[in-house]
């Protein structure tokens, strides 16, 4: 049962930028797949919550909001930060986000030649256009 938890538990820390964006139900069913490789059915159980929560814990903003910042102009001043941008990790604050007006919980930004779909309370990248 030990090994189980620990199989887990590493699904959960090393889950990428791209599981997140697949939601709750795709993050489920591969962590299950995975739990099922190391644990069998316990671990199927284990691995599905697993992948669930991390799943879950970023979806994808609504495709208006997607076709909303492709839309919007690049602006002049190119802003660069040393960092990756990637979902679920935050941008620097020094970054200027944009509103988008039909859904104030999304903000966007041009970064690294990249539209990237912010969540303006933490700056946490939600989604990353190219």
């Amino acid at each position: 049962m030990k090994t189980i938890i620990i199989a887990a538990a590493s699904v959960a820390m090393f889950a990428t930028g791209a599981m997140a964006q697949e939601g709750a139900t795709s993050g489920m069913v591969g962590g299950a797949a995975t739990g099922a490789v190391v644990g069998g059915p316990v671990g199927a159980a284990v691995g599905g919550i697993a992948g669930a929560v991390i799943g879950s814990a970023i979806d994808p903003p609504p495709e208006q909001v997607v076709t909303y910042v492709r839309e919007q102009p690049v602006p002049a001043q190119p802003i660069v930060v040393e960092q990756e941008i990637a979902v679920g990790q935050p941008l620097p604050r020094t970054v200027v986000l944009t509103p988008v007006p039909e859904a104030p919980q999304y903000a966007y930004t041009y970064v690294n030649e990249r539209r990237v779909i912010v969540n303006p309370q933490d700056y946490t990248v939600v989604q990353v256009l190219d």
